[in-house]
């Protein structure tokens, strides 16, 4: 483990059951660690989902959301689940841990910075908007926030507001 990162625990209750996340890696400033790639492309579909739709979002909006099974709904929740990124509480839906609301805030801002780039490139909002869809899981934190310090930190995007993490402006 790298020397400069250090890990925290927090307890997010839902419900009447407090869950306990363990070995968050986060730097000297508290800032949260991961790389952006950890996640496949389905699980990035289903997190930024919830980050959409915030506060408690239940299994059946998501299906709707996602055109997809409640049963696979469920099964990927309790895949994001074990990564620490949600809370589930069955028959009441799921909610971010902190981890899962700045890993979730960093997926939309990925996606917002991606689209923005094609859609300087001739593509329509729409057509850049799908680009940045099939291409975002393969593109690093890192070349994000050197990618969003190129172009001064845009605040919107095609799809919406871009908001900026310390990393990002350069503050870590």
């Amino acid at each position: 483990m790298n020397p400069f990162v250090s890990t925290f625990t927090t307890t997010l209750f839902f419900g009447t059951v407090p869950k306990i996340f363990l070995a968050i890696p986060t730097s000297s400033h508290g800032i949260i660690v991961f790389t952006g790639l950890e996640l496949t492309p389905k699980r990035v579909e289903y997190l930024k989902c919830v980050v959409g739709k915030g506060a408690v979002v239940k299994t059946s909006e998501l299906a709707t959301a996602l055109n997809v099974d409640p049963s696979t709904v469920t099964k990927t929740l309790q895949e994001l689940e074990e990564t620490g990124l949600i809370v589930r509480e069955p028959y009441h839906g799921v909610v971010l841990t902190p981890y899962g609301k700045e890993y979730g805030e960093f997926l939309l801002r990925r996606h917002r910075i991606l689209g923005l780039i094609l859609s300087h490139y001739g593509l329509t909002d729409e057509e850049a908007c799908q680009e940045a869809s099939r291409m975002e899981c393969y593109v690093s934190r890192d070349a994000i926030d050197k990618m969003c310090r190129a172009m001064g930190h845009p605040t919107v995007g095609i799809c919406g507001k871009i908001t900026h993490s310390p990393l990002c402006m350069g503050e870590d």
